[in-house]
């Protein structure tokens, strides 16, 4: 017997696609049977084979998220298109790191305007059309950073941090109309984000993630995938760290 596809039928808009951990996440979903809108800021260079091996499941949106008076736009544009969305991820993320009495305002509420207030406007827009339709299941990718904190990142860490108030304020308001919403919380992913920490820095890391390895893209896609998919139906307003048990 031919098994079925986690997320066969459903239609998914993830963003931040193009690379890393968004772009496990699309390639995990489309795997398993979902027609997915990617979003990024640009299209990706191989996007032309990524729609030729997804056969018509595959969909691209390009968007500035930084330009947040714009989002809302976007994004019902690309809901017209798929007929509604079944699954949200908002992934998009971004870092300027410097010490806090150091930062610029500008560095602070640029990552601000894209890691939290473009995924709120992303969530609201996508989550009303879910709300009338009485289904759906929204992923905000947070980070460990908004739960601990991390030194040169209060940006980021608050942006973070925001969207896990986001997420469990969201899933209190949505629930009763059928409507899902969580977040993870990943450790430290090998991305081009940690490419740049020195390789004695990441040595440093292992002593603090007892299954001494960082984690990979896949390792937060399979959990995107489980919250998206019926296996998580009675999951809401939770923020799951996927860090090799760096926090225990």
């Amino acid at each position: 017997m031919e098994k079925k596809l986690e997320l066969e039928g459903k239609k998914a808009l993830v963003t931040g696609a193009s690379r890393g951990i968004g772009r496990a996440i699309l390639e995990s979903f489309l795997a398993e049977g979902a027609e997915v809108w990617g979003l990024s800021t640009r299209e990706p260079e191989d996007l032309q084979n990524m729609k030729e091996k997804a056969g018509g499941l595959l969909h691209w949106v390009t968007a500035d998220l930084s330009k947040v008076t714009e989002v809302e736009a976007i994004i019902e544009k690309a809901q017209k298109e798929a007929g509604g969305f079944d699954i949200l991820v908002n992934n998009a993320g971004i870092t300027k790191d410097g010490l806090a009495f150091r930062m610029s305002l500008e560095d602070f509420q640029k990552v601000l305007d894209i890691n939290l207030t473009a995924a709120f406007l992303i969530a609201r827009t996508v989550g009303r059309e879910m709300i009338r339709r009485k289904s759906g299941s929204i992923i905000n990718m947070s980070s460990v950073v908004g739960i601990h904190g991390n030194g040169g990142q209060a940006n980021y860490a608050a942006s973070k941090a925001g969207l896990i108030g986001v997420t469990k304020s969201l899933a209190q308001e949505v629930a009763s109309r059928g409507v899902r919403v969580n977040a993870i919380a990943p450790g430290y992913i090998v991305t081009d984000m940690t490419d740049a920490i020195p390789e004695a820095a990441k040595e440093k890391l292992m002593d603090h993630i007892p299954l001494k390895r960082l984690g990979s893209p896949t390792d937060i896609a399979n959990m995107a995938l489980f919250l998206a998919s019926d296996r998580a139906s009675y999951i809401t307003g939770q923020v799951i760290a996927v860090d090799g048990g760096m926090f225990i």
